[in-house]
């Protein structure tokens, strides 16, 4: 018997991430999941409403016995990164996720499975559903666009929560107390072109890059997997250098926050060169497959011929933009020092787009340290103003800086001692989290994050092993019975 979701345990945190499955939601189109959250909130007589910007509020009355203890927010988002192999047909605006059992885990059909962070949002769900969960007063803070900038969380209002102890559901491994995360900080450059009538004598391609791992900008950026740009790029350069090769667009990644897997680029070659220039590029990217083949051993390269553009793009320009590319870290750049095998301050050079004279670099600069991520945009702002572009940063968030003394932490480690014999793992992330930002605007809450082990978030290989989910309700049930009072 082939198992789908809906017979996955326990039965109520999966029926409700079911329904989050059927509601189109990438970063930026919330409007179905926001009224899919508000329409089941009426359905099942629990308090809700959407504040002025679009963030999804809940209200759970203490359970008889329990109206003194402290007041807890179970937080998550509502958005989910639109990721899918380029075989497959997708539409993030219309289709629901077609999700896939197999064996203990959980994933999609060729596209991300959302429980980054669904599956955070079902489980608060669930909590305000079953009427057995012994608690205290509980708020349920449901964020939009979370994966594009966190935009739902900075927009949030001080005063409208009462509660005392933050409850993040959006960490990825069911064994790890998160106490701090990363701040964060967006780079666009701008590399003005103009656009050149196509020669005669030239031979237009198709360079496709595919297969790559990809994955989460922050968690699996120390696991030095290929950036599909840098290797395009790597390929590109001697040829237009050596061959007299000329761009007419190049296309790669597609999230700022997501490892980019795929690219793309239309190369013009003198006719005359073709065989050498060719020869010379699938050298260069089968050597690239030999020196990824244990971070991405799916890389694969086509090289392929096409109707000759109309256009290019103008042979200095597209020549510096490719060797800042080349040239831009994409990787760790420092491990913290207090936090062995955490990951202090990284980039990802995520999107490269070619459009209406301008080829555009968008970079995801993140660090645990203001300082550092300070340090690394003035890398970056030379590294590009040198080639010739123009550089803006924008969208800065800031660090969350661990409390390990916090009571909520011994708590919640207890419990888990209690329930199955280990402590947790107590660490900071070197992803984004939001509660950086809450807790700007509420200084006094103790905040923890918690969540089942979900893998390779960002990418169409997302999964989320199915006992981690039942295990994380019933941990979660019993911190909130073992709330204490105010």
């Amino acid at each position: 018997m082939n198992m789908t979701i809906k017979d996955l345990k326990p039965a109520i945190v999966w029926n409700n991430f079911y329904g989050l499955t059927r509601c189109p939601r990438p970063s930026k189109h919330e409007e179905i999941v926001r009224k899919h959250l508000l329409d089941w909130a009426k359905e099942h007589k629990v308090e809700a409403f959407a504040d002025e910007t679009g963030n999804v509020i809940m209200r759970v009355p203490a359970t008889k016995g329990y109206e003194n203890r402290k007041g807890v927010i179970l937080q998550g988002h509502m958005d989910m990164v639109p990721q899918k192999t380029a075989d497959t047909k997708h539409d993030f605006l219309k289709d629901p996720i077609e999700t896939v059992v197999e064996g203990e885990w959980l994933t999609a059909n060729g596209t991300t499975l959302g429980a980054d962070n669904g599956l955070g949002v079902a489980l608060a769900m669930s909590v305000a559903e079953d009427k057995t969960v012994k608690h205290g007063p509980v708020e349920i803070l449901v964020t939009y666009d979370e994966e594009t900038g966190m935009s739902g969380a900075e927009a949030l209002k001080p005063g409208i929560l009462k509660g005392d102890i933050l409850l993040n559901l959006d960490s990825e491994d069911e064994l790890e107390l998160c106490i701090g995360c990363a701040g964060g900080l967006d780079a666009v450059a701008d590399f003005k072109y103009k656009s050149l009538k196509s020669p005669a004598g030239y031979k237009a391609f198709n360079f496709d890059v595919k297969g790559l791992a990809g994955g989460h900008s922050g968690m699996d950026i120390s696991l030095y997997r290929a950036n599909a740009n840098k290797v395009l790029v790597r390929a590109l350069i001697p040829l237009v250098e050596k061959y007299g090769a000329k761009l007419a667009d190049f296309t790669g990644g597609s999230l700022r926050n997501a490892i980019p897997f795929e690219a793309s680029a239309v190369v013009l070659i003198p006719s005359e060169k073709v065989n050498p220039a060719l020869k010379a590029a699938r050298k260069i990217f089968s050597n690239l497959k030999k020196k990824y083949k244990e971070t991405d051993p799916g890389m694969s390269v086509t090289i392929e011929r096409q109707v000759k553009p109309v256009r290019y793009i103008e042979d200095a320009v597209a020549l510096n933009a490719m060797k800042a590319i080349a040239a831009c870290p994409s990787n760790v750049i420092r491990m913290s020092q207090s936090m062995p095998g955490l990951t202090e301050t990284s980039i990802n050079l995520a999107v490269v787009r070619c459009s209406r004279g301008h080829l555009t670099v968008a970079s995801l600069l993140r660090s645990a340290i203001n300082e550092s991520k300070e340090d690394l945009a003035l890398r970056v702002k030379y590294i590009f103003e040198f080639a010739g572009a123009k550089i803006k940063f924008f969208g800065g968030y800031p660090g969350w800086t661990p409390k390990p003394d916090l009571a909520i932490n011994s708590l919640l480690n207890e419990t888990h001692k209690k329930m199955f014999g280990t402590p947790m793992n107590v660490l900071a992330t070197h992803g984004g989290l939001e509660c950086a930002l809450l807790g700007d605007k509420y200084p006094n809450w103790e905040m923890v994050s918690i969540g089942p082990t979900v893998m390779y978030p960002h990418s169409p290989d997302e999964r989320t092993f199915i006992p981690s989910v039942e295990r994380t309700w019933e941990f979660l049930k019993a911190v909130l019975e073992a709330i204490p009072e105010k």
